[in-house]
């Protein structure tokens, strides 16, 4: 047993499996954890915690109860182009699809595809997210209205946006931002520079400077796809993470989304920076853009962080479909059943989310810890029967198993109910994305 001195708490939750994800990998039987003004106080046999005198209960049964899964690197909003235009490359994706209609964002949109895509994540079992958008003021209403946790930052590119007119304006926007969330309890900010190719060198070090001003995390596109690489060549006669190394944008406060093309040496360079790096295996199958070399970075002692990117690209917001996708495509793609085993990538979508985020104390249940927890339910035919909990959670759930998410101690969503959110009013609401999108450019 593991607790603090004090024998109350405000929730005692017991269920019959207990998936710590701990430093030793404790999985406990027959379990109980307590939690206390959002954090968890003891954990342990339901036996040893029965003393805890608490305020109110939740019996999960035959659940199995872990910590919450973390995305980190989507774009939350884009749920409104789900499906609008698949099967292109990325770069013809980007600038003949998504960027003319990026023009035409307001808050209002860009709010509530947020809600939609929180809806999606809390159904699933992600708990937190990071997430890079355009007006991201308003993806932090939809995320503190929905009660999840969120690394946000508002995306800076050297050309003007719906947020603001010049690059200095963008800035401006997340010094803002990190003075209004800084204390907030589920949103932290982040400095996020776009890609090398829609920003300048000038823009990238006021980037890197403001992010240690603030002492923030500072996240980026890096290196997703050949063309990417070649563009940057072109335009700087380095390779991406070259021309970001030599910035000093890699350091153990970056995290770069995606990774997908890189030598030996630039596997090294960020091992040795201590850089974050977030794989997003099925967009990056989807958009052709090739497949990250995770078990190198896995050698080298890194650990990857996991996300979906967004629904425009994925396209959904599901992590155990990303845990899925990662375990068996760097399988085939190595023919090595080995490869990225399932305890590794269940690691990712915890671990090394939480790194990716900055936020160390997530993606575990430990004594301190908040209290971001969720719960499947062993029932489920697909979850029969129990070996390996965690070879379960790679390669047999869906993520529709869950019974039950929380955040900060609070219940967001339980058997059925979402709890912090009017699910049938947002439906109705949801209308109005499509609606937008396919009105004339």
């Amino acid at each position: 047993m593991h607790q603090t001195m004090n024998h109350s708490c405000d929730l005692l939750i017991t269920a019959d499996l207990l998936l710590t994800q701990d430093e030793q990998g404790r999985v406990i039987e027959d379990a109980a954890v307590a939690v206390s003004q959002g954090r968890i106080c003891a954990l342990g046999r339901r036996a040893e915690l029965a003393h805890m005198q608490a305020a109110e209960r939740l019996c999960l049964g035959r659940s199995l109860l872990m910590p919450g899964l973390i995305n980190a690197h989507t774009h939350v909003s884009m749920t409104f182009f789900r499906g609008l235009a698949d099967d292109l490359p990325l770069m013809e994706w980007l600038h003949q699809h998504i960027f003319p209609r990026e023009k035409r964002l307001s808050a209002e949109i860009v709010q509530l595809g947020a809600l939609l895509g929180c809806a999606e994540m809390i159904r699933t079992g992600t708990t937190a997210f990071q997430d890079m958008y355009l007006l991201e003021d308003a993806v932090a209403l939809a995320v503190d209205q929905a009660g999840l946790r969120c690394r946000m930052g508002e995306v800076i590119f050297a050309f003007p946006s719906p947020a603001y007119a010049s690059a200095e304006e963008g800035l401006a926007l997340v010094r803002g931002q990190a003075k209004r969330y800084k204390n907030h309890p589920r949103i932290g900010v982040a400095v996020m520079p776009h890609t090398v190719y829609t920003t300048t060198e000038e823009l990238l070090a006021a980037c890197r400077d403001l992010a240690q001003e603030l002492d923030l995390p500072l996240h980026i596109h890096l290196s997703e796809s050949p063309a990417e690489v070649e563009a940057c060549l072109a335009s700087h006669g380095l390779r991406p993470v070259q021309y970001c190394r030599a910035l000093g944008l890699l350091s153990p406060r970056s995290s770069v989304a995606h990774g997908v093309v890189l030598t030996d040496e630039e596997l090294d360079a960020l091992a040795e920076s201590r850089c974050h790096v977030v794989h997003n295996p099925r967009s990056n199958m989807k958009l052709a853009s090739g497949i990250a070399p995770v078990p190198g970075m896995l050698a080298r002692g890194m650990l990857p962080g996991l996300g979906t990117d967004g629904a425009s690209s994925n396209n959904c917001l599901n992590m155990f479909a990303e845990m899925s996708a990662c375990a068996l495509v760097h399988k085939v793609h190595s023919m090595q059943a080995t490869a990225c085993p399932a305890q590794s990538v269940l690691d990712m979508a915890t671990h090394g989310g939480a790194l990716a985020l900055g936020w160390p104390e997530l993606g575990k249940i430990a004594p301190g810890a908040p209290a971001d927890m969720i719960a499947l339910d062993l029932d489920s035919p697909n979850l029969l029967p129990l070996y390996s909990p965690v070879s379960h959670l790679v390669y047999a759930a869906s993520g529709h198993e869950l019974r039950m998410s929380m955040v900060d101690g609070k219940v967001l969503y339980q058997d059925g109910r979402y709890l912090s959110l009017d699910y049938p009013a947002l439906l109705g609401e949801a209308q109005k994305l499509k609606r937008w999108v396919l009105e004339k450019q």
